[in-house]
């Protein structure tokens, strides 16, 4: 397995078996083993997983003075040791910064100069406890990942613990962080947990829409400058027998002429989300001059950037479920322990697909080239259309290469789609303000293969095959037995 892993350096892993800070207690610089959390007025909300009583909720602690080292002498430092002019002046707050594609922007920006501040509630781990899940990485805390991260490069990102459900949490979060713009990724963002049941559907719903409408009135309220950048998804327009648009749609009809949104077509809850979410942030953009652009991002593959393959502190999540995990990394990790792919039923789902390492790049894009106030923007955020069964192929191919045996199999669809249809979404706005893309090739299907086999002993098997029916969703909650 090691063999196999150095043939590929972009997914290598730096390796520290000893507690990461016994490493790094030595030197002028060295961070100590414990510090403490300031709170100028600590608040204590509960928030109620889904599908618990409240009497087994989990208490979120509340922060609204962020975890810094030296905040106040350090501030601003970092800017100025930076060549990108745009971002010396920006401060940028990363909503859901703890999760797959939040974690991975807010070390990115923070490595191109910006100060960031992350937010975010932590349940996303809890999810994994409650349902039996586990990513096929180690993940550290929040906590150790910004130490570490401090350690490593001298910056420093603050730490928000709070739900931005709760207003107040958030307003004070504004009021002390001041942020130029936000990054919006704190959202229930799985398609599959929405359709688990109905404490999880009113749960997606609830989370992400109020969650997006707090944001909108803080940013009103206290940074009416602020430009909001939005994690909206390509699911939202569906699979249509037209060409898919960027956000907007130029018709004649009955001899008159017009632009307008998109038309959409959401196949979930989740989706169905992301769909009143984009409805009230170009409403505000309209009515109070809100700057905001919405980023349609198709599905994301991969686990490392740069900044992630620094130290396996800083290692990101891989969900290889059939709940949070993506279509790629799936088969890939699939293949990996020998079970066939699971192709849901013909397999002709087209989808548009990025490398994570795009994610973080066309959100530094979309920040540096921020909308206009009173601007609703809508980028269509991938780089390469494939079919699911294009995929299997692909992974097959790669599979091979490596001398795994890797197989395919046709599995009853859990979900309300078309399995065979027209798919051709334009995606060239970001490409235009400066997007270079990292498209799949056989050498990064190598890496993401070698990845999954380096920590397959982590895979739990029983989470692999889908077990959540768009068609038969329950009342009552799933959950894991403890």
């Amino acid at each position: 397995m090691a063999h196999l892993l150095s043939t590929s350096c972009s997914f290598k892993i730096p390796s520290c078996r000893k507690p990461f800070f016994q490493s790094l207690d030595q030197g002028p610089n060295a961070f100590p083993t414990s510090f403490t959390v300031k709170t100028s007025n600590p608040l204590v909300r509960r928030v109620v997983l889904p599908g618990e009583s409240s009497q087994r909720s989990h208490i979120v602690y509340a922060t609204t003075t962020p975890i810094r080292q030296e905040a106040s002498a350090q501030k601003h430092s970092a800017l100025h040791q930076s060549s990108n002019d745009a971002s010396k002046q920006k401060r940028v707050m990363v909503i859901g910064g703890d999760g797959y594609c939040g974690w991975a922007t807010a070390l990115h920006l923070s490595k191109k100069g910006y100060e960031v501040a992350i937010v975010d509630n932590l349940i996303r781990r809890l999810f994994d406890h409650q349902l039996g899940l586990d990513s096929l990485t180690p993940i550290s805390s929040i906590q150790n990942r910004i130490r570490c991260w401090k350690y490593l490069t001298g910056k420093t990102i603050e730490l928000y613990i709070g739900d931005i459900c709760d207003f107040e949490f958030l307003s004070e979060t504004f009021k002390s962080f001041e942020p130029d713009a936000v990054v919006h990724f704190g959202e229930q963002r799985s398609a599959p947990y929405s359709m688990i049941d109905r404490s999880r559907a009113v749960y997606t719903q609830h989370n992400n829409v109020i969650g997006t409408l707090n944001v909108l009135f803080a940013i009103k309220e206290f940074r009416e400058h602020c430009h909001l950048v939005k994690l909206g998804t390509m699911g939202e327009y569906g699979t249509p027998n037209i060409d898919i648009e960027e956000g907007y749609i130029t018709i004649t009809h009955n001899g008159r002429t017009d632009t307008l949104p998109y038309p959409k077509q959401a196949s979930s809850f989740y989706h169905l989300s992301k769909v009143h979410d984009s409805n009230n942030i170009a409403f505000t953009c309209k009515a109070w001059g809100i700057r905001a652009t919405d980023l349609n991002q198709g599905v994301v593959y991969g686990v490392t950037t740069d900044e992630t393959a620094m130290h396996e502190e800083l290692c990101n999540r891989f969900d290889y479920d059939a709940v949070f995990g993506t279509a790629l990394n799936r088969f890939c990790v699939q293949a990996a322990v020998g079970h066939p792919l699971t192709v849901y039923g013909k397999g002709g789902q087209t989808r548009g697909y990025l490398d994570i390492r795009d994610t973080v790049q066309c959100v530094e894009i979309a920040i540096a080239n921020p909308a206009e106030r009173g601007e609703f923007r809508v980028f269509n955020q991938f780089t390469e259309q494939f079919s699911v069964n294009e995929l299997a192929a692909l992974v097959t191919k790669a599979g091979e290469k490596l001398g795994l045996d890797v197989e395919t199999k046709s599995v009853p669809n859990p979900r309300v789609e078309a399995e065979e249809h027209y798919y051709n979404a334009k995606h060239t706005k970001l490409i235009e303000l400066g997007l270079k893309p990292h498209l799949l090739s056989d050498s990064l299907l190598d890496s993401l293969l070698n990845f999954a086999i380096l920590y397959k002993d982590r895979v739990d098997s029983k989470q692999i095959m889908p077990n959540v029916s768009w068609r038969k969703i329950g009342v009552k909650p799933k959950t894991v037995t403890t």
